[in-house]
This record gives C-alpha cells, sequence and structure tokens, in this order.
C-alpha cells in the first residue's frame, strides 16, 4: 500500500498543476487582447506564436493545425507543443525536423544486483524529417522519414531495463532489455484531399510505417519526451510504429476520424540496417476524436499475425484506447502534458494480458518534472520462465519519477541535463529472481530542437 500511496502523491501533485495552469492560461489568454501598459501603449502584447502555428496545417488535412500531427497518421491535442527546425522552400512545401539523443549511464540495479538486472553506458536516439506541400486549393502531399542509430548507439541487443519483452536477438527472446529499433524506422507517402472545410480523405504508404492502431508511439508523445526508456507495456500498446509495409485509407470527418489499415504483423527482425519482406496479412482500424484543442482520444482494434518470429504459430488480437491533454504553452515556454494508455493482447486460449500506462510531464521555464506509472501483465513465455512456473500471468508495476533542465542552447538546439529513478513492484512469486523491489536509474544529457515559442 505504500507504494500506491507513493503513485497518487506523486501524480496528484502534478494533475493537481493542471487546473492552476488552466486558470493562468484562461487569464493570459484575456490578458493577450489588451495593449501593454509600458513605455509604448500603442503596441500590443505579443501572442504566443503556438496560435500563428495554427496557420500551417497538418501532415493529412489542409483544414487543421500542424500541432495535431503524430507518429504515423495519429493525433495529438492542438494544444501539444512542437520542437522542431522548420525551414520553407520556394515551391511553398515546408521541411520539418525533429528528434531526440540521449547520452545516458542507465542502471538496472540500484538496489538488488541479480542475473536479470544490467548497467550501461548507451545512447537512444531517433530523427525524424518531414515534408509537406500543398498540390492545388485542396491537396496535400506529405512525406515523412525516421532514422534511428540505435544499432550502433544502443546495441543490437539492446539496453538493460527490467520486465521489458519483445523482439529476439540470435534466435532467442529479448527479455529485461528493450530492443533497438531499426536504422529505417519510417519512409512514407501521404497524400490528403480536402472535401470541404469538416472533411478531408488520405492515403498513406509506408515502408516502412506505422499502421492506424495505438496512441501515438512512445517517442511522440510529449509526455514521454524527458524519459529516455520505452514503457515496458510497449508491446501492449504501440510496437506497431514500425511495419514494414503499411497501407492506410483515413476520412476526417469535423473532429472525428476513422482509419483503416493493411500491413505487416510480423516485428521487425534482429537485422536492424536492412528492409523486411513486405507483406500486407494484417489489418487493423483506428477511431479518433479530437473534442477540444486539450485533449486527444482514440480506439483501436488489430489484427496481427505472427507479430513474434520465435513464435509464429501465434496470432493476436490487439485494443488499444488513450487520452492525452495538452495544456496552451506560455510565452515563457510552460505547459502541462499528460497521456493515459490502455492496452490489450489477447493471443486466444484464455490468454488476455491487459497494460495501463499514466505519464505526465510539467515544464517549466527550465526545469522540467515528469512521472510514469505502469500497469503490465505478461506471461511466463514473455519473461522465459515457461520452464520454471508453467502457463502463468505476473502483474508487474512500475514507477517513474524524474528532473531535467535545460544546461544552455545552441542555435535552434537545446542540451538538457536529468536524472531519474524507477521503483519496479513484481508479484511475491518474482521476488526470488528479481529482488522485492528492484529499483533502477539513469543520469543523461538529451539533445533536441529548442520548443518554438
Amino acid at each position: 500500500m505504500k507504494y500506491i500511496l507513493l503513485l497518487f502523491i506523486i501524480m496528484s501533485g502534478l494533475f493537481a498543476k493542471l487546473k492552476a495552469q488552466h486558470e493562468h492560461h484562461n487569464m493570459a489568454n484575456m490578458n493577450d487582447s489588451t495593449p501593454m501598459q509600458k513605455k509604448d501603449t500603442s503596441m500590443p502584447v505579443k501572442k504566443m506564436n503556438i496560435h500563428a502555428h495554427h496557420s500551417m496545417s497538418s501532415a493529412y488535412s489542409r483544414s487543421l493545425p500542424m500541432n495535431r500531427n503524430g507518429s504515423g497518421t495519429s493525433w495529438v491535442p492542438d494544444n501539444s507543443p512542437m520542437y522542431m527546425i522548420m525551414k520553407h522552400d520556394m515551391q511553398g512545401g515546408m521541411w520539418m525536423f525533429h528528434g531526440g539523443f540521449f547520452f545516458r549511464y542507465n542502471t538496472q540495479q540500484l538496489t538488488d544486483k541479480t542475473s536479470r538486472s544490467g548497467s550501461k553506458f548507451d545512447a537512444p536516439n531517433w530523427l525524424m524529417a518531414m515534408y509537406n506541400r500543398p498540390v492545388g486549393k485542396n491537396g496535400l502531399f506529405t512525406f515523412k522519414s525516421m532514422l534511428s542509430l540505435d544499432p550502433f548507439t544502443v546495441g543490437k541487443n539492446g539496453y538493460p531495463l527490467l520486465f521489458q519483452s519483445g523482439e529476439a536477438f540470435k534466435g532467442e527472446p529479448l527479455v529485461d532489455r528493450q530492443h533497438p529499433h531499426d536504422l529505417f524506422a519510417e519512409l512514407s507517402l501521404g497524400y490528403s484531399q480536402r472535401l470541404g472545410k469538416d472533411i478531408d480523405i488520405y492515403g498513406y504508404f509506408g515502408y516502412p510505417g506505422e499502421p492506424a492502431l495505438g496512441p501515438p508511439a512512445f517517442m511522440h508523445r510529449i509526455s514521454a519526451m524527458n524519459d529516455p526508456d520505452a514503457p515496458i507495456g510497449h508491446h501492449w500498446q504501440d510496437a506497431t510504429h514500425i511495419t514494414f509495409g503499411v497501407a492506410t485509407a483515413g476520412i476526417r470527418l469535423n473532429k472525428f476520424k476513422i482509419e483503416l489499415s493493411s500491413f505487416n504483423g510480423k516485428e521487425p527482425d534482429e537485422h536492424r540496417y536492412d528492409f523486411d519482406a513486405m507483406q500486407f496479412n494484417s489489418y487493423s482500424y483506428r477511431i479518433s476524436y479530437n473534442p477540444a484543442n486539450a485533449w486527444s482520444l482514440q480506439f483501436s482494434q488489430g489484427y496481427l499475425k505472427s507479430p513474434e518470429r520465435l513464435h509464429s504459430e501465434e496470432n493476436i488480437w490487439r485494443y488499444t484506447a488513450s487520452a492525452l491533454y495538452s495544456s496552451p504553452v506560455s510565452l515563457e515556454g510552460r505547459y502541462f502534458n499528460a497521456a493515459l494508455v490502455w492496452g490489450m493482447n489477447d493471443a486466444g486460449h484464455h490468454h488476455k494480458e491487459h497494460s495501463v500506462l499514466l505519464e505526465a510531464t510539467n515544464q517549466f521555464q527550465k526545469l522540467a518534472i515528469y512521472s510514469r506509472y505502469e500497469f503490465v501483465q505478461k506471461g511466463s513465455e514473455e519473461l522465459n520462465l515457461e520452464q520454471a512456473y508453467g502457463d502463468k500471468i505476473f502483474n508487474i508495476h512500475k514507477i517513474t519519477v524524474g528532473t531535467n533542465r535545460k544546461l544552455f542552447g545552441i542555435g535552434v538546439i537545446d542540451v538538457v541535463g536529468g536524472v531519474q529513478t524507477s521503483l519496479n513492484l513484481p508479484p511475491q512469486s518474482l521476488k526470488v529472481l528479481y529482488g522485492n523491489s528492484p529499483m533502477s536509474g539513469e543520469v543523461y544529457l538529451q539533445v533536441r530542437p529548442r520548443l518554438n515559442l
């Protein structure tokens, strides 16, 4: 109970800030309409540039703001801050670049050193480029590329992360380790056509790409931006963000969006530099709804054929739902951002494993405080414990808290220093392998584009 109490203290403190910031920004918006009462009373107060971003369209609609872009074709709240470098070209198009590099020391054995824990210096990272160009009065062409140097900076067998599972290396499952992402994580083309102010239709093709399944991938969520680690529920929620072969068709009707995808259900193989064979053996749908600038909601369901290469006979139905929140960004760069994500894998034969994630970040002018809570049900197969435990499901809890601060900037790039710690809460039956409540921690430098204000 003391751990649950700790969780609620952490989260309540962050969400209490939500109300205070909401009231603060309402007052700020009112003040924006009044002139400055200083030397020059004719000069209006400078408004937040985030409103200027609304004149730049999203990747798949000329009627929606750029701030709504998530990973793949997903949505985030319109209030979402933008950490990117933007450049117009002579033909009316726009290039956008964003990403993040973490240079860190990561130890998963602050308190309990076991055969399942480990430590490592590494550098998880990703870099994305996007190009938008209007076509006629209502068309829009989009190109996206996403690269990761994880195979070089993290290693082919990934980095230590207690209770993480998914994918394989040298014929063995990766357990208590996060796999590296592929060098080519997305190469996609998209085209949208505006049929009216409230209606768009669009198509998307990626090799690799991301189908309409799940919330925006964790590295594209502002609420997860400061945490170098992948969620341990990644393969229950958003692991299809790298799929070698995906085609999506969608329609937006005012605040709603409906999408259908056909894609390759197999997770990427251990050869991280190549392109896996393109297949279209799985399918999904997603319903998204942005009721207001601060919120983005989605529900999705997908059928994945043979996602795990070591268990090719096993197919999975995946269900996800999420709610993303973002306060407006103040002139000083302050905001609050949070995400609630649920995911379930149904492999049949009474194997339904749930996951829940709640994460938030509170950004001040230079300092950020962030946290993440996870609950995941993992079977003995996922943790490579079938011989010792038989067919069993384990309930795992994890709490992460961290803070970072902007150290300095170089042009449009910021360098941020941070520290975080995680408390893992295994079930009683796994404490002999993991310890009673193993703690992990890390210190890091993060390099990322500056916030656009």
